[in-house]
């Protein structure tokens, strides 16, 4: 249960929650406490300051000049009150001006406190009598500018213990609702994050046993729902690819059967004895050495291009003169053009010379032309042109054929796709080959009317 992503997160969410709880608690508490130990001091300080000035008044006055010796007398303060309205305890520390008499104060002889400094004293300790630790605050008496003790003031330390203890409770009851109301909410939002995760999930276990026909979540927000459009791609050119497989597994097979089948007839003929005359069994002879070359060429093509297709195709660099390239390509064809009855041309309007390599040029020249004359009909037009400009060479081949629709345009360049007879693997090397020599192919075509291939080659080749 645990390694569901929808329990972790809320819980995750949750444990962060409650750590930040808990650090903000103990920050909370301990800032709450250095505060009211200050408000305590000040406090303190306070009353100490007054009673002091009470005393100190009132010892001075006695010890006036004007005041005779019979008639001095201590203070008689309402200790108990004034420590019942305040809530401290009250006492003195240092030599009693008025011996023998009781002036009211607690007496405390405290002999860490240097009452003789003159200074205001703030320090912890436990008075005489208690078990408990007390802030206190020593406001100096002075008689003639020298001090002859000190009132203290002190304040039972566990009072501010308590009420921290208070703040705690309360931020402990404030971080449970929180947590509650967290816990709501992450399991609100991991259900509604983790519920399309699920889906893609389940969609990835379906492409995995080879249904690629799967559902994505929809309307997914966010990086979700980018996830979920590119899965749905994946999913879909998985699909495209499976399908190109095995039409291209179907298609090897036909185009490997045909000749296959056709050397096999002639050649059990032959053996068989079924073919007696001479004539017959030469051309029984020349069908199966044109079979041979057939199924020869398609696996030489099948192997170009699945060298391409990996990248692993060899590519040379040489000095190539595209006139007699072209011518050469031209000638390659001029027998079967003559044979058809097809208006067949070559025009030269430029001689370069590029660095590329020859025999993969020739073979690209020589698959648009082969590709022409399947689509041109006997007594039709196919011209081969040769032109650089701008810093380019370009090679057309033009036919009069069918044309291409558009929609058809980009499907023709891949492999077994054919607009009529051969293998349909021309174009495919064809622009492969292109795009590893730095080039391309571009098309142009008027349904009805014809088309134009051309072949566009840098006049300087980065070939290496």
């Amino acid at each position: 249960m645990f390694r569901s992503l929808r329990v972790r997160l809320p819980l995750l969410f949750l444990v962060g929650i409650a750590f930040a709880g808990l650090v903000t608690t103990v920050i909370a508490v301990q800032l709450f406490r250095e505060f009211a130990r200050d408000q305590t001091l000040s406090e303190l300080r306070r009353e100490a300051k007054g009673i002091a000035k009470l005393y100190g008044d009132w010892v001075n006055e006695t010890f006036s000049a004007s005041t005779r010796r019979d008639s001095r007398r201590a203070p008689s303060f309402a200790r108990a009150s004034l420590e019942t309205a305040t809530g401290d305890l009250i006492g003195y520390v240092g030599v009693n001006p008025f011996p023998g008499e009781d002036s009211g104060l607690r007496r405390w002889r405290l002999k860490t406190i240097d009452w003789t400094s003159g200074e205001t004293l703030t320090f912890e300790f436990v008075p005489p009598g208690e078990r408990r630790t007390y802030y206190a605050v020593a406001r100096p008496v002075v008689l003639r500018d020298r001090p002859i003790g000190a009132i203290i003031v002190a304040k039972q330390k566990t009072s501010v213990s308590h009420s921290a203890w208070q703040l705690v409770q309360r931020l402990a009851l404030a971080g449970a609702l929180g947590l509650v109301a967290a816990a709501v909410l992450a399991w609100y939002f991991s259900r509604r994050l983790v519920k399309p995760v699920l889906a893609l999930s389940r969609a990835a276990d379906e492409v995995a046993t080879g249904n690629y026909d799967v559902q994505v979540p929809p309307r997914a927000a966010g990086e979700i729902g980018h996830l979920a459009d590119r899965f749905g791609e994946m999913a879909g050119k998985l699909a495209e690819a499976e399908a190109r497989e095995r039409n291209f597994l179907m298609s090897v097979s036909h185009e490997l059967r045909t000749p296959l089948t056709a050397i096999r007839g002639h050649v059990s003929a032959l053996r068989e004895g079924v073919v007696e005359d001479p004539e017959l069994a030469a051309h029984s002879l020349e069908v199966v050495e044109a079979e041979a070359r057939r199924l020869e060429r398609l696996v030489g093509d099948i192997l170009d291009l699945a060298k391409l297709d990996a990248h692993r195709f060899t590519v040379l660099s040489e000095e190539v003169d595209m006139e007699q390239l072209v011518d050469r390509a031209y000638r390659t064809f001029a027998e079967q053009a003559r044979e058809r009855s097809i208006d067949y041309r070559v025009e030269v309007l430029a001689r370069p010379v590029i660095v590329s390599d020859g025999d993969r040029v020739l073979q690209i020249v020589d698959n648009l032309l082969s590709n022409a004359f399947r689509a041109t009909p006997d007594g039709g037009r196919v011209e081969l042109e040769l032109a650089q400009s701008n810093g380019r060479v370009e090679v057309a081949v033009e036919d009069t054929g069918p044309g291409i629709p558009p929609e058809e345009r980009e499907r023709l360049f891949r492999p077994f796709v054919s607009g009529g007879g051969g293998t349909g693997l021309g174009l495919a090397i064809a622009r492969e080959l292109s795009a590893a020599l730095g080039g391309r192919i571009e098309l142009e075509s008027d349904v009805g009317r014809g088309s134009r291939f051309v072949l566009v080659l840098p006049a300087v080749s980065a070939v290496a």
